[in-house]
């Protein structure tokens, strides 16, 4: 089962370092059925792209707590054994927590299957995104307007051996 693990840069180099993801418990995405749900969608990439999506949405999140990280989102998709990433049924079709779901223990990073991150022209965007998010989440729309604006930075795809050169 592919998920994908919601990151900053200075996670990435303490995973790249270690050589695991972790310790656990860690937040992750996948293709839930309540993420199919909501998407109504048969097609698997589609739903992949969705939970991608979704862990850079927290990814920003995770930017905007840590404001000495580069101003670039973060995910690493990896590959899991089925039923370790397990979804919390109490929170059902709740919007936001479509696909996601947490894994019990660390995840070795020979387990990657590829790194997403931000290109450096989206910083800008991002860093504006992740000081908005705390507005936007009290209801502002001009706020959540910013948050958007990162949103239409694609992610770039990165092979995992490529990592180091990502924190250089």
């Amino acid at each position: 089962m592919r998920v994908y693990v919601p990151l900053t840069l200075p996670g990435l180099a303490e995973a790249h370092k270690n050589g695991e993801l972790g310790p656990g418990p860690l937040d992750a995405y996948a293709v839930t059925p309540a993420l199919r749900e909501w998407y109504v969608s048969d097609d698997i990439e589609e739903l992949e792209y969705a939970a991608l999506n979704r862990a850079a949405q927290a990814s920003l999140r995770l930017l905007a707590v840590n404001p000495q990280a580069a101003r670039r989102r973060v995910v690493i998709a990896v590959e899991v054994p089925e039923g370790a990433a397990v979804a919390d049924p109490d929170r059902g079709l709740d919007e936001s927590a479509l696909g996601e779901v947490r894994l019990a223990g660390p995840v070795p990073l020979a387990k990657a299957a590829a790194v997403h991150v931000d290109a450096a022209e989206a910083e800008a965007d991002v860093a504006a995104a992740a000081a908005a998010l705390g507005a936007a989440d009290q209801g502002d729309d001009d706020a959540q307007f910013t948050v958007d604006g990162a949103e239409d930075h694609d992610l770039m795809w990165f092979a995992v051996q490529e990592i180091p050169h990502l924190l250089d």
